[in-house]
């Protein structure tokens, strides 16, 4: 890692814990500044800022009391988490004090260039995918960020030999100064996290930041099916490399009579890649992008695609059963992510889906829901799911308890040659700590069949 003097002796508050919060206050011990660490979990109940307290870090915690800032603090890193809208924040700002966000410090110690990946939906796929092809194409790369190990942590450990994949989101991009990665992208943009930015605009702007410093020497890749983040484009001093899956374009990815094209250099055939969904197609485009960028040759990039089977909760292929296939998406968490997952597929479809009711409806959905045959709800939207699925004219509506009874039901009912499909379009709290617990038990029940 570079040794930098940059924050030596500087007085900093790291407001907020979680792994970004424990690496960041690591990180600017060792660099020589004096930390102090505030978190709202009380001590007695908060491992990470005791392991701090013994590093010797000044840790307060129970509390964000407002008065803490009239200390002299010179810096916050604050959690991603927190909005800006927060009282501490809110006053830091009035009194002129910076904040950034752990992936700053992240990018001002490494000695690796970074791909770094935002967008609304497809950032794990994109990340994995281009993580996979530089590994194959034995370009020694780092995987970091909201996918990987702390930013900061892996930042320390790089060298000029790699490069850091990183995934980042709206929250982490408000938060940075000086970050420029060699390659950036943008999957996609559709309103998002809207109670945390308060507008579109806003919100847009957060993801623009991933551009904002690079120059004429890098490379960002950009969706041009989308008027959005072709607007970013335009704004964006870097070498612009576009991609889209509904036309020719005279330089970039994108797709040709069923093959996959770069530059005009045709990469592979598209029925050889395994991740189904034209959603997906978007982000295999922009990897394909970035690991060319990357020196990847396309031998690498066909192994890849041709045996990745999707990041785990997203669209995740769990097997085959008596010519039934079973597909873990847990991680659609809201209706536009069951649109595409849906989208995916031709063959009939028997869709488990409900969640956390967050008081809006599902009709949305009823132009997505053709191919489905049968609905199996569960959870505190349950209702809402099944009124629109019987607007859809699906004959077969079942409620169950839970994703684990949610199995073997649709399984009695199916037949050869149906996908049976998790995508619940809804949050999992109402029954499920996390979106990967209930996407666990789901592939569980799944074995349980076999």
């Amino acid at each position: 890692m570079k040794q930098i003097r940059t924050y030596e002796h500087k007085k900093i508050l790291v407001l907020g814990l979680a792994k970004s919060g424990v690496g960041a206050a690591s990180l600017l011990h060792k660099l020589g500044a004096f930390v102090t660490v505030n978190d709202k979990k009380p001590l007695s109940e908060n491992p990470e800022a005791q392991g701090l307290l013994e590093q010797g870090i000044t840790v307060i915690c129970g509390e964000h009391p407002i008065e803490l800032l009239d200390d002299g603090f010179e810096l916050i890193v604050k959690n991603p988490g927190i909005p800006y809208h927060n009282p501490m924040i809110e006053k830091a700002l009035l009194k002129g004090i910076p904040i950034i966000t752990e992936v700053e410090l992240a990018y001002e110690i490494s000695e690796a260039p970074f791909i770094a990946i935002t967008g609304t939906n497809g950032k794990t796929t994109t990340t994995t995918l281009i993580y996979e092809m530089l590994k194959e194409g034995a370009k020694s790369p780092l995987i970091a960020g909201n996918i990987g190990l702390v930013a900061s942590d892996v930042a320390q450990e790089a060298t000029e030999e790699n490069t850091i994949v990183i995934e980042l989101s709206s929250f982490q991009l408000m938060g940075i100064r000086t970050f420029n990665p060699k390659i950036a992208i943008i999957t996609n943009l559709y309103d998002a996290h809207l109670d945390y930015h308060e507008t579109r605009t806003n919100y847009h702007s957060a993801k623009a930041n991933i551009t904002n410093n690079q120059t004429e020497h890098e490379y960002f890749i950009i969706n041009a099916d989308q008027e959005e983040t072709m607007k970013i484009a335009a704004e964006s001093k870097a070498q612009i490399v576009p991609f889209s899956t509904r036309r020719v374009l005279e330089n970039g990815a994108y797709v040709q009579d069923g093959s996959v094209i770069f530059n005009g250099e045709k990469i592979m055939d598209t029925k050889d890649i395994v991740l189904p969904g034209v959603h997906n197609l978007e982000n295999i485009l922009s990897a394909v992008a970035a690991a060319k960028l990357s020196g990847v040759d396309n031998q690498s990039i066909f192994n890849v695609l041709n045996t990745f089977a999707g990041v785990k909760h997203r669209l995740q292929y769990i097997g085959e059963i008596e010519g039934r296939r079973f597909y873990n998406d847990s991680k659609a968490t809201n209706i536009l992510a069951t649109q595409n997952a849906l989208a995916a597929f031709h063959e009939p479809i028997i869709l488990l889906a409900g969640g956390l009711d967050r008081g809006n409806e599902f009709d949305e959905l009823i132009p997505s829901l053709k191919n489905v045959k049968a609905v199996f709800t569960f959870g505190e939207t349950a209702g809402k799911i099944e009124r629109v699925a019987q607007e859809a004219g699906i004959k077969m509506i079942e409620r169950v308890d839970n994703v684990e009874k949610a199995v073997p039901a649709a399984f009695k009912y199916s037949k050869p040659g149906d996908v049976i499909l998790l995508s619940p379009a809804c949050a999992s709290w109402d029954q499920y700590k996390t979106f990967e617990v209930r996407g666990d038990i789901f592939i569980e029940a799944v074995h349980k069949l076999k």
